[in-house]
């Protein structure tokens, strides 16, 4: 199954997205990294490196982020990973939410992540921009 990966700067928020998630896809791997390791709003690079570690697989890793920052700490989180691992990671610009809810459901059933990330270009909001 493709893993999911959940970034936000709201460690509340990471965790709802994530609590939504797993009643609508039981089975889905995905993980919530919100906030800094000491409490605060933010993002935190190791983090983001531990979440996408916990829910790799050669079927691949989508991660989704709520605001530009996060999506800085996730590529220079990619960037720590071993080459292989580097080629079957995606980070995702689509509706934070929806996004998320909809690539998990999407991997309980099985389907590979480019069918996912072709569904996700439907709810693509432009957040690079």
């Amino acid at each position: 199954m493709v893993g999911i990966v959940v970034i936000s700067h709201s460690e509340k928020l990471a965790e709802g997205i994530l609590e939504i998630t797993e009643q609508m896809a039981k089975n889905a791997p995905v993980v919530a990294v919100g906030g800094t390791n000491d409490g605060r709003i933010g993002t935190d690079i190791n983090r983001i490196l531990a979440g996408i570690n916990e829910v790799y697989s050669d079927d691949g890793v989508l991660i989704f982020y709520d605001l530009g920052s996060a999506m800085m700490n996730a590529e220079m989180a990619v960037e720590f990973l071993d080459e292989d691992k580097k080629r079957n990671i995606e980070i995702v610009d689509a509706a934070f939410v929806e996004g998320v809810i909809s690539a998990a459901v999407y991997s309980n059933i099985n389907m590979d992540k480019e069918f996912i990330l072709e569904e996700m270009k439907k709810i693509n909001i432009d957040k690079r921009n």
